[in-house]
């Protein structure tokens, strides 16, 4: 058995596990992994033979969609090559999966002193926390869901992510019921009490404020700028997709209206496809906008940054308005940002979808703004 982890960092999507890489390389990251040793230079860095100790343990807790599972190999393999060591654990597919990946976990858990994680509305995650003693918790982005989790503990509020609706009937609310003990805890474990001995840190690229005792690093994508680029511009317009129908917020016509106006608009020729987006939906936006669908194998900070890409990205309210602009500094490539017109939305649609969606496109900043009337809905 290896020895616990000092720094042990629990991800379940691509991004999650981009960011903890980014969180390893800037000033103020991990301590060193196994008993004092100190972090050593990336694989093929030393001497003939030589391989660097590990610096981070980092745990993978999958999803089930293969778009996801993919890229996090992909993902898992850079982190190897920087010297981390990734352990792959199944946590769904079964109803025992969960306890059988919580009793796996349990030591390392209990013995590391700094533990990471990328998604602080994970019902996993939440439970994996009622087992920490760290005196260091770090949150790294998972997207535009870090600017919720500020605003919701700032305001001691259950962590609900922002597309959630209520509901499930008596079933739901009866497990709503019996979980609220692991969510309580996991509140108060990212809300420290000021001069208390534990610290809890969120490094983001998201325009978001620390409140409390928690502090904020900013994380922007040094890592990535390193280590790869900088891209080959082409002339053309690149569209980056969105799961927004796949979440039940925006209507699939009215998504499917506004791509083919930005593509005639803008001159786009490829779409940068979510790894969530169903296979069914981009055939259906392929036949009616000519536009090249694209998979990415990695997530689009480092796609865009290997390039080649356009130079000119146009997204909808996301993660990459805020992030792009960072891993592109410098290169030329203007990253544009469509609104959603409130019209787009479903009736199914959280309340708070509207605002939250305004907010992502208000706070980002070096990105151009598209009002959504280039995009107009359907009908």
């Amino acid at each position: 058995m290896p020895a616990p982890a000092l720094t042990l960092a629990f991800v379940e999507s691509p991004v999650q596990l981009l960011n903890v890489l980014e969180w390893a390389y800037a000033p103020g990251g991990p301590v060193p992994l196994l008993d004092g040793v100190p972090p050593q230079p990336p694989r093929g860095t030393g001497g003939p033979g030589t391989a660097p100790a590990p610096r981070i343990r980092i745990v993978v807790l999958p999803p089930t969609d293969p778009m996801s599972r993919g890229q996090l190999r992909r993902m898992a393999a850079l982190a190897r090559d920087e010297g981390h060591e990734v352990c792959w654990q199944e946590a769904r597919g079964g109803r025992l999966a969960p306890l059988k990946a919580l009793a796996a976990l349990a030591g390392d858990v209990r013995a590391a002193r700094t533990v990471v994680v990328g998604d602080p509305f994970s019902r996993y995650v939440q439970l994996l926390l009622t087992l920490v003693r760290a005196e260091r918790l770090v949150v790294v982005d998972d997207g535009t869901a870090t600017m919720e989790f500020i605003a919701q503990t700032a305001r001691g509020e259950r962590l609900v992510r922002w597309h959630r609706v209520g509901g499930g009937g008596p079933a739901g609310r009866a497990r709503e019921l019996a979980y609220a003990p692991v969510s309580a805890t996991a509140r108060r474990r990212f809300t420290p009490a000021e001069g208390g001995d534990r610290r809890v840190e969120v490094f983001s690229s998201m325009p978001v404020t620390a409140h409390g005792a928690m502090t904020l690093r900013t994380n922007a994508l040094a890592w990535t700028r390193a280590r790869f680029g900088p891209p080959r511009l082409t002339k053309g317009t690149d569209l980056v997709g969105t799961s927004l129908v796949e979440t039940g917020v925006v209507d699939p016509a009215c998504y499917l209206d506004a791509v083919r106006t930005l593509t005639r608009v803008h001159g786009a020729t490829r779409y940068f496809a979510h790894r969530r987006e169903a296979p069914g939906k981009l055939r259906a936006l392929s036949a009616a906008t000519g536009l090249e669908v694209v998979r990415p194998d990695l997530p689009l900070e480092l796609v865009a940054r290997r390039g080649p890409v356009g130079r000119t990205i146009v997204s909808f309210p996301s993660t990459v308005v805020h992030t792009l602009p960072y891993a592109l500094t410098g290169t030329g490539v203007t990253v544009a940002v469509c609104d959603i017109d409130p019209d787009w939305l479903t009736g199914s649609a959280s309340p708070r979808a509207r605002g939250f969606l305004a907010g992502v496109s208000d706070s980002a900043s070096g990105v151009r703004r598209l009002p959504a009337q280039a995009a107009p809905a359907a009908g």
